[in-house]
């Protein structure tokens, strides 16, 4: 079936369907300001997800007493611009931070319908586009600003089948997408296998062996030794954060390097932080080219990882939570030491060794020192290692493919749900198919994940 359009609407909403009505959102809806504390109303995250319990990567604040209740149904919206995305309506009732709206509809709308329609990319692109501020990252949309922002209204049997038709799509496309990661995962697990056993055995099968006594070592070729990393490297902590100045004291601005900055195999450059300090200081804390970057604490399967340090940006320093290594490049090359600190020698040793907290670990430069490695003859760990790499960058390749594909297909889910609550899509004629919604067909959309990177759900 065919749908006649009407095209005097904003620009963000295009031509909707002509027996179709359009409001604004302060005639659909009214907010909900009731102040309320989480001992009576459990927190929950407002996120990419949508509104679920809160998370455990969510910053949590003291403001538990001043919170913003939420009920069933009602529609949250986090105001911040660089919380793009971070809405949905709620299932369960509970509490949000301040910082969120909280919406009521006026009228007996179709729940998912709203919440497909407030988390298409269409209308989070005009809700910012009605907010203001200093920086684009901290552009913030009031009710007040929001409730003029005319909406679609179709007639609710047609909301019902827009909701049916977008499950159904949606729901195929997130099978799809699971099954690239489920793909990717498995990548990743024959990844780290072939980098370990690199480590450990060389690249020459049939080598006589020697053990070690190291349970997560094992056996290594018996030409090859085993030894801590302080009898081959020199370990050098960097600048606390926070050190207080008398009034007349010199002071330069450097770039530093922060915990997020360093990546497994790599430096992160997107976000580079500078500080304040003294000239002495700046020449004490700069890293040396050829260094090793290794971190002191965060995510258990993210300590002590490392990667080499080739002076990408001069004159820059580390804070304390990240360890310079220096090797003696006579007895240790610094890739060797980047793959063995990556490999399952790596990430056993430092998770044997952390320090835990409730959700962190941290090491210290003792137990970096006594980090055993298998050491072969310096001339044959860089032909390992050469080796390596390219055998490394064909998993990668295969890897950054998958996530090619697994992008398209978010591509293909919004413009679906974009085109269907706006009425681009006739629903009306087409044939829903029985199908299972199971819980395996849902796509959180936590794509950090996936990339093995740190991310923080904030609430605030």
């Amino acid at each position: 079936m065919s749908a006649n359009y009407i095209l005097n609407n904003p620009a963000w909403l295009g031509g909707i369907p002509s027996h179709w009505d359009h409001k604004k959102i302060g005639a659909l809806f009214t907010e909900r300001k009731v102040k309320v504390s989480d001992k009576e109303y459990p927190p929950l995250s407002v996120a990419k997800i949508g509104v679920v319990p809160q998370l455990d990567t969510a910053v949590k604040t003291d403001a538990g007493d001043n919170r913003k209740l939420v009920r069933i149904g009602d529609f949250v919206i986090n105001s911040r611009s660089d919380r793009k995305g971070s809405c949905g309506v709620s299932e369960i009732d509970g509490s949000v931070s301040l910082i969120n709206i909280v919406l009521t509809p006026r009228n007996l709308w179709n729940s998912r319908y709203v919440h497909y329609l407030l988390r298409s990319h269409p209308f989070s692109e005009e809700y910012y586009r009605n907010g203001r501020g200093i920086v684009a990252d901290l552009w913030t949309t009031r009710y007040n600003e929001m409730k003029s922002i005319l909406l679609p209204v179709p007639p609710r049997p047609e909301q019902d089948q827009i909701v049916r038709f977008l499950d159904w799509k949606v729901a195929s496309i997130n099978k799809l997408i699971n099954i690239k990661r489920k793909e990717i995962d498995l990548l990743k697990m024959q990844r780290q296998r072939k980098l370990s056993g690199i480590i450990t055995h060389g690249l020459k099968p049939g080598v006589p062996m020697k053990e070690t006594g190291i349970r997560w070592i094992g056996s290594i070729p018996a030409h090859w030794n085993c030894v801590s990393l302080k009898r081959c490297a020199k370990v050098k902590s960097g600048i606390t954060l926070g050190k207080k100045y008398p009034d007349n004291s010199n002071m330069i601005e450097v770039p530093y390097l922060r915990v997020a900055n360093v990546q497994n195999g790599h430096v992160d450059l997107v976000t580079i932080a500078t500080l304040r300090v003294t000239s002495q200081e700046a020449q004490q804390y700069q890293l040396p080219v050829g260094c090793v970057l290794m971190t002191e604490g965060g995510d258990r399967d993210k300590l002590g990882r490392g990667c080499v340090w080739n002076g990408e940006i001069k004159n820059c320093i580390h804070q304390n939570h990240i360890f310079a290594v220096t090797v003696n490049d006579k007895l240790l090359q610094n890739k060797w030491l980047e793959y063995v600190s990556a490999s399952d020698v790596g990430r056993t040793y430092f998770d044997v060794t952390a320090i835990r907290t409730t959700n962190l670990a941290c090491t210290n430069a003792s137990k970096v020192l006594a980090f055993p490695i298998p050491l072969p003859p310096r001339d044959e760990q860089e032909m390992i290692s050469n080796e390596l790499y390219k055998i490394l960058a064909d998993f990668d390749r295969v890897q950054n493919a998958l996530k090619s594909q697994i992008e398209l297909l978010h591509e293909l889910k919004n413009k679906f749900i974009a085109d269907a609550v706006t009425g681009k899509i006739d629903v009306r004629g087409i044939e829903i198919p029985e199908y299972e919604f199971v819980q395996e067909n849902i796509d959180t959309e936590n794509d950090e994940n996936m990339e093995g990177m740190e991310s923080e759900t904030y609430e605030e």
